[in-house]
């Protein structure tokens, strides 16, 4: 969990809490934890209150659940060598061949580029 710079933050356009991702989930707030600790999601330090916060695009209210694709997706950034920022930058960054960004992508169920672009970022 890392503190999350200005630049970084102004790509993310909503942040959610760990609470209110558990009562979105439907479970406590140490499965959330875990989610994070495991590398299912990412969160960051955030507002006055330093407080941990996780793109509210990386969760499918609707399905109530982590939005498909994006644990292989973090897997594969990870595996690149990204640290939880340049992740954050590139989930977030305008890419005019999706369109969209990957994070948007990944929402509506286009994981597969998405995939393919960040196994691209590993040659």
């Amino acid at each position: 969990m890392t503190e999350i710079d200005a630049k970084i933050d102004a790509l993310v356009p909503a942040w959610l809490t760990l609470p209110d991702i558990a009562e979105q989930l439907g479970v406590e707030v140490t499965r959330v934890r875990q989610l994070v600790k495991e590398g299912q999601l990412i969160a960051v330090r955030r507002g006055e209150n330093r407080a941990l916060h996780v793109p509210a695009a990386f969760i499918d209210g609707n399905e109530q659940k982590v939005v498909k694709g994006l644990t292989g997706t973090l897997t594969l950034l990870r595996d690149d060598g990204f640290s939880d920022e340049e992740m954050l930058e590139w989930l977030f960054t305008p890419d005019p061949s999706l369109p969209g960004t990957p994070a948007q992508a990944l929402s509506e169920n286009r994981g597969t580029e998405v995939k393919r672009r960040a196994q691209a970022l590993a040659v």
